[in-house]
């Protein structure tokens, strides 16, 4: 039977944190090349203040210079995800699902469609409905509602024969204001917001990562 392995790094390096990512993703790769066994690792951690663009981001949609970012303690980090550019920091959830999909029996449009249902079931708890924008990949708030149209989770994976990377960041207890640092995503006209901002009420971090392992064995181990 496949299992996911739900491992917490807490508060993490983005570095470090990719680090480990690469290991178990190249770990995957190598197996299947073997025909052996892979294994299936949910990482979930949060990060220090830090921006990273994807591998078709625009820089324009960082909106402060390198030397800016490091007067507020803002990391930089260039990587190999889908997606454009957004910011990762204290009181956010990063998910890091390094999986092998044909383990599931499914392909990357089924695994970001399963991403997105895990962030809106954990929302539905918090009486926050969360949705699916057509053409952009995450979680959003009143998606019929465009002058109020906001992001809650962000979504950027990376795939190679069907094993995965890098994965979605759920604001929690966010610092928002670091968002006015970039075009989050590439979007000029959305907005983002976080579950604190929504119900008017911090969450233990530690009990959503929980809830969240949960939800992926809910939605992905059928």
């Amino acid at each position: 039977m496949t299992h996911i392995n739900c491992q917490d790094l807490g508060l993490i390096e983005y570095g470090k944190a990719w680090e480990i990512q690469e290991k178990l993703f190249n770990d995957n790769l190598d197996a299947k090349q073997t025909s052996s066994s892979t294994t299936n690792t949910l990482i979930l951690c949060e990060h220090p203040h830090v921006i990273t663009v994807g591998k078709h981001g625009k820089m324009q949609n960082l909106l402060y210079s390198e030397d800016y970012l490091k007067g507020r303690d803002v990391s930089l980090f260039m990587i190999d995800r889908g997606g454009d550019i957004t910011y990762h920091g204290p009181g956010q959830l990063v998910a890091y699902p390094i999986f092998d999909l044909e383990r599931f029996g499914i392909g990357l449009r089924q695994y970001i469609y399963n991403l997105e249902e895990v962030i809106i079931l954990f929302l539905k708890q918090y009486g926050i409905k969360g949705e699916r924008l057509a053409g952009a990949a995450g979680v959003w708030l009143d998606v019929d509602n465009p002058p109020k149209t906001r992001k809650i989770a962000a979504i950027g994976v990376r795939s190679s024969r069907y094993v995965t990377m890098h994965g979605f960041a759920l604001n929690v207890n966010t610092d928002l204001s670091y968002f006015s640092l970039i075009n989050p995503c590439g979007f000029v006209d959305k907005g983002v917001t976080s579950i604190e901002k929504e119900i008017g009420e911090r969450l233990d971090v530690d009990a959503v990562k929980k809830e969240i392992c949960n939800l992926f064995e809910k939605i992905f181990i059928k």
